[in-house]
């Protein structure tokens, strides 16, 4: 019964999981990010693509 008294006051697995938390937030937000980046690019190289279809 101690060594179960133990385990639930122990607090150092906690402070894994929170930076592993921390850790997937900050992986989706930069994916979100670049998914957003990848698209502003796109359209960019497509208007430059067509700019100079139309000028040729």
């Amino acid at each position: 019964m101690a060594h179960l008294i133990k385990l639930i006051q122990n607090t150092k697995g906690a402070t894994a999981v929170e930076y592993g938390l921390i850790a997937a937030l900050m992986s989706v937000a930069i994916l979100a990010a670049l998914n957003n980046f990848g698209d502003s690019t796109e359209n960019m190289y497509n208007f430059i693509e067509k700019s100079i279809v139309d000028v040729s």
